[in-house]
């Protein structure tokens, strides 16, 4: 009954449809055998747990942007965080686990029928995150702390600790995920966001065994996914480029509306001048612009 309610509420279990929203992320670790070698990764220790033990809890829609890849999971009294950050490093990322955090201790106690706002004290799973960082390490830091990164190390009321977790020499399931990620860049860098940067990606990874079961079983996803991200890309640089061209046309205005203050003042053009000289602005605007500034004070 727990996981209908829980589905309703847009948990995600292996039944649920695949959407063009997903990405490579959120549909590799969709399937429950691929999340429980991530559990096992973060916890080698636990070895009693199955994927009947794991219970998908990712929330859909939380944030602005569906492309932001946030998977959040349960084992146990254990809830586990993960959140994906991309080639460009932000602290960012940070805001987005607290948001993603809250959000998902809500729809446990919403799932579990607690309130909190009565004097019993509810139950809560203990919080773990992480941070999948599949760009260049760099003098990365181990660990995200949101005093140390927002407040100065400052002691806050709240704080958000994450763990980051990069490329390594390992072979377990984040790590060939990161690898998979690194390749895809350097097939984009070489082919463009085409199907052939994604169809070499594919090919190059099960020739070096890096999720190649993954990959073989859900090609036609991974290239309909891939396909959706530069469609996305595409509408989001059109998107930049259209309000670029609209600040350009303000800003240009506003200058049109100071020279043409001034050359009113002096009064040796004529409206009809002025407005050939500045085609942003009407022959009415100039009027009601002449009007105000003639009007004795």
């Amino acid at each position: 009954m727990q996981d209908e309610k829980q589905n309703k509420r847009g948990g995600m279990s292996p039944m649920v449809k695949w959407t063009a929203k997903d990405s490579v992320f959120s549909d590799l670790f969709r399937i429950k055998t691929n999340l429980l070698k991530l559990y096992q990764t973060l916890h080698p220790e636990d070895t009693g747990v199955t994927e009947d033990s794991i219970k998908n809890v990712t929330i859909k829609n939380i944030l602005t942007d569906n492309l932001y890849n946030d998977l959040g999971f349960m084992v146990g009294n254990k809830l586990l965080i993960l959140a994906e950050a991309q080639s460009m490093w932000s602290m960012n990322i940070l805001v987005r686990v607290l948001l993603y955090l809250a959000q998902s201790y809500h729809e446990y106690f919403l799932n579990t029928e607690q309130n909190y706002y009565k004097s019993k004290k509810v139950e809560m799973p203990k919080p773990e995150i992480y941070v999948i960082f599949t760009g260049e390490r760099v003098n990365k830091p181990e660990e995200l702390s949101l005093s140390e990164e927002f407040f100065a190390g400052e002691e806050i009321d709240l704080e958000i600790k994450a763990k980051v977790i990069y490329e390594s020499d390992s072979d377990d399931i984040i790590n060939q995920y990161i690898i998979f990620y690194k390749v895809f860049n350097e097939q984009v860098r070489q082919y463009g966001m085409t199907s052939e940067a994604v169809e070499e990606t594919i090919r190059i990874c099960r020739d070096r065994n890096i999720l190649r079961e993954y990959l073989s079983e859900r090609k036609k996803e991974v290239l309909t996914i891939m396909k959706c991200l530069f469609d996305q890309e595409e509408v989001m640089e059109m998107y930049v480029r259209d309000e670029r061209k609209e600040a350009a046309k303000i800003a240009a205005r506003e200058r049109d509306w100071e020279t043409a203050i001034r050359m009113i003042r002096d009064g040796e053009m004529s409206l009809e001048k002025i407005a050939y000289y500045l085609p942003s602005l009407s022959i009415d605007e100039l009027k009601k612009l002449e009007a105000e500034i003639m009007q004795p004070v």
